[in-house]
């Protein structure tokens, strides 16, 4: 195994870390401000108030891209697993 394989193997895997994990992150990021806003504009400072609504959207996020990101997954997992003979040798 080359370095250079192996660079190509830590940059995607961590290609897939962003494409999985961002779309939930930016989910929690955008309820959160919307949360802090209204938390600022009405005074109310409860820090378990935006819990639930991001462990919501985090949820609605995973059942719409749930399916793509399976996908991704599978992909990036079968195409390690085909290549696995070819970074032995």
């Amino acid at each position: 195994m080359t370095p250079e394989i192996i660079m190509s193997i830590g940059h995607q895997a961590i290609e897939v870390t962003v494409l999985i994990a961002g779309p939930m992150l930016m989910t929690a990021l955008g309820i959160g401000l919307i949360v802090s806003i209204f938390q600022a504009a009405t005074q109310i400072n409860e820090t378990t108030l935006s819990f639930i609504p991001k462990l919501l959207g985090i949820f609605i996020v995973l059942i719409v891209l749930g399916p793509w990101m399976l996908t991704i997954l599978t992909n990036y997992l079968s195409k390690i697993l085909t290549d696995i003979a070819a970074y032995s040798n």
